[in-house]
C-alpha cells in the first residue's frame, strides 16, 4: 500500500479522538502523535512515488528565535529540525533552566539566549532574522512590538492578540520598523486543504452554499492561563475557536458580512466571566452562503470542517489537528501527502520573508485582524442577541 494512500482506508470517525485533553495544545498533539510515522515516512515515500528528485536548497536560511518554551514552542522546534529553509538558533524563555535545556537538545549558543527582561538586545545580533511568539494571548502586543522595535521579523501565534484594535497596532509597529508579521497559520500550507482551496476555486463544487466549522475539546486544569482571561483574552473561542474562524473565510473563499452567536455556560466556576464555555456562530457570506460553527471547551470529538456547493462537497476530519488530516469529498477520498505541519510554516515563511512568496493563502498580519474582527463581532453578537454587521 502506498503512504498516501493510508487515509483511503482508514476511516474518518475512527480518527476522532476520545481522550480527555488539558489544552487545545494537548488535543492537537494527541491527534498527533500516534501519526508521527505517518508524518515522517509517507512525505518521502509520495516523492520517491512520483520520482521527485531531491533539491539542494542554498538560499538563504531563515534564523528563528523561539519565545517560549512550552509544548508547542518545543513541537514548533522539533518540526524545524527538518526545514531546509529554516533554523532554530535562538531562544527566549523567563525560565532559566528551559533555556539551558535547549540550548542542549538543539545546540543554540549562549549569545543567542534572552529573557523576557533583556530581549530587546536582539537588535544588536545580526544571528537572529526573526523571532516566533508562542507566549499567552495577552502577551502577543507588546512581545511583537518589541520584537519589531528591535528591527526583527515577527512571526506569532494565532489568534494574533486579544482583539482587533490591539492587532491593528502590532500591524502598523512592524510597517513602521520595515520588518513582517507572520502569523501561525500552518493549515494555509496543509495538502489536503490546499487540494479542497483548488476544487472551490475550479468551480468542481459549483456554487458555495454552505460550511460547517466543529472545534472544540474538554478542558483540563482549571488554573492554565488559558482559563484566565486576563492571559487567554476569552475562552474557547480565543483558543480552539479561531481553527472555525479562519476555516470559515478559507474554505468558503470570501468574508463575512454579518454574525450572529449564542453562548452557552453551564460551568461559571471554571469558566468565569469573560471565559466562555461553548459559542455557537453563523456567518453570513456576499455570495449567499452561510456558515454554522461551534467553538467549546466542553465537548470532545469535534475537529472537522465540511462544505457544501451545488455539485459537490467537500469534508475534512480531523480537520486541523497536527496529523494526519483526512478528507473526502464527493469524488472519493483524499490522498494528498502527509506532512509535518510546522516543518512546512517555516520553510515556507522563509519563502515569504527572503523572496516575497505569496501563499495561496494569506498569513500576514493582515489577515490575523481579519480574524480578531471576526471574534470581536462573534463575542458582541453573543453578548446582546443581536445580528452584527461586519466589513472586514
Amino acid at each position: 500500500m502506498k503512504a498516501t494512500s493510508i487515509i483511503a482506508y482508514f476511516p474518518l470517525h475512527k480518527l476522532k479522538s476520545k481522550l480527555d485533553m488539558n489544552s487545545r495544545r494537548d488535543f492537537l498533539q494527541k491527534l498527533g502523535v500516534s501519526a508521527l510515522a505517518l508524518q515522517l515516512a509517507p512525505v518521502t515515500t509520495w516523492a520517491a512515488c512520483n520520482n521527485a528528485p531531491a533539491k539542494t536548497y542554498d538560499g538563504p536560511i531563515l534564523r528563528v528565535a523561539i519565545m517560549g518554551l512550552g509544548s508547542y514552542g518545543a513541537r514548533v522546534a522539533d518540526a524545524m529540525r527538518q526545514c531546509t529553509k529554516a533554523k532554530l538558533v535562538g531562544v527566549i524563555s523567563g525560565t532559566p533552566s528551559k533555556i539551558t535545556d535547549w540550548q542542549s537538545r538543539y545546540g543554540i549558543p549562549e549569545k543567542n539566549c534572552y529573557n523576557y527582561e533583556n530581549f530587546d538586545a536582539i537588535k544588536n545580533n545580526p544571528d537572529i532574522d526573526a523571532v516566533y511568539v508562542i507566549t499567552p494571548n495577552a502577551l502577543h502586543h507588546d512581545e511583537v512590538i518589541r520584537v519589531a522595535k528591535a528591527g526583527k521579523h515577527a512571526i506569532c501565534e494565532k489568534p494574533m492578540s486579544i482583539n482587533a484594535q490591539q492587532g491593528q497596532q502590532m500591524v502598523d509597529a512592524c510597517k513602521a520598523a520595515g520588518v513582517k508579521l507572520l502569523v501561525g497559520y500552518r493549515m494555509h500550507f496543509e495538502p489536503h486543504t490546499l487540494e479542497i482551496i483548488r476544487m472551490r476555486n475550479a468551480r468542481e463544487l459549483g456554487k458555495i452554499k454552505f460550511f460547517q466549522g466543529q472545534c472544540g475539546f474538554t478542558i483540563g486544569d482549571p488554573s492554565q492561563w488559558r482559563l484566565n482571561k486576563a492571559l487567554s483574552g476569552g475562552g474557547s473561542m480565543m483558543d480552539i475557536g479561531i481553527y472555525a474562524v479562519n476555516g470559515a473565510r478559507y474554505m468558503v473563499g470570501e468574508d463575512p458580512i454579518w454574525v450572529t452567536a449564542q453562548e452557552t455556560k453551564t460551568d461559571p466556576i471554571k469558566f468565569k466571566e469573560g471565559v466562555d464555555q461553548t459559542i455557537q456562530f453563523q456567518f453570513g457570506f456576499p455570495s449567499g452562503a452561510v456558515a454554522n460553527c461551534l467553538s467549546t471547551y466542553d465537548m470532545n470529538n469535534l475537529d472537522r470542517f465540511f462544505l457544501d456547493g451545488t455539485d459537490g462537497f467537500a469534508e475534512l476530519w480531523p480537520s486541523t489537528g497536527y496529523g494526519p488530516i483526512a478528507g473526502r469529498t464527493n469524488k472519493g477520498p483524499l490522498n494528498q501527502p502527509i506532512t509535518v505541519h510546522q516543518t512546512v510554516q517555516m520553510d515556507e515563511m522563509a519563502e515569504i520573508i527572503f523572496h516575497g512568496k505569496q501563499p495561496v493563502v494569506p498569513i500576514d498580519g493582515d489577515e490575523a485582524v481579519k480574524d480578531l474582527k471576526l471574534i470581536d463581532a462573534i463575542y458582541l453578537a453573543a453578548k446582546t442577541g443581536k445580528k452584527v454587521e461586519v466589513k472586514i
